[in-house]
């Protein structure tokens, strides 16, 4: 007889990604061990065994959470009826709330990822590069001129990536400079790079 599921199984595997997420991201991947998650997620090692067969599975579920949260958020602020300056805001600034409390997350995605099997390594990266392709679409909104040049679009697109990926590096949430006011700086400083490198 196949074992029922108890009735906050999804509850229990949540705080299970968070606690392993905090984990990978300071420990490293390759340093932490189902032992050690366990550990840190205040369950036995049979248990965290019943949820994942591996921290290969954990991996992958840590970073496909959040990269589904990322595609939802900038899916759904996605509106083609803004004027183009305020959809690429909307889309840089839900991104950015996106990031406020996935900071563990985040720094996994960006520096694990890799580490996971090819057929993994893929489905992960199709939803990086649909959120690529979003916010590419909005860039490219901002000047007509960007149309059908991806030699400028990919660069001026992964630029304001680089932005906002790395923004946990320097970024303090009690310091003079909001979130709102960061979205609102990246967004400019890509519109304005557009410009330049089309000779405006």
């Amino acid at each position: 007889m196949a074992r029922t599921r108890a009735a906050n199984y999804d509850e229990k595997r949540l705080a299970i990604l968070k606690r392993a997420a905090e984990v990978f991201s300071k420990e490293g991947f390759d340093r932490a061990s189902m032992s050690g998650l366990a550990q840190a997620c205040g369950v036995s090692k049979a248990l965290l065994y019943h949820y994942y067969t591996g921290k290969d599975e954990l991996l992958f579920d840590v970073i496909g959470g959040h990269l589904e949260e990322l595609c939802a958020l900038v899916d759904g602020a996605f509106d083609p009826g803004l004027p183009p300056r305020e959809r690429l805001l909307a889309l840089v600034t839900v991104i950015l709330e996106g990031y406020r409390d996935s900071t563990h997350e985040h720094r996994v995605q960006i520096n694990a990822l890799s580490q996971l099997p090819d057929d993994q390594q893929e489905e992960l990266r199709t939803m990086e590069r649909h959120l690529v392709r979003v916010v590419a679409g909005a860039i490219e909104g901002v000047d007509p001129r960007l149309a059908g040049k991806k030699d400028l679009l990919k660069p001026l697109t992964m630029s304001l990536f680089g932005m906002l990926n790395w923004h946990y590096m320097w970024f303090r949430q009690e310091g003079p400079l909001t979130r709102e006011d960061y979205a609102q700086m990246a967004t400019t400083i890509t519109i304005a790079g557009a410009r330049a490198v089309l000779g405006e």
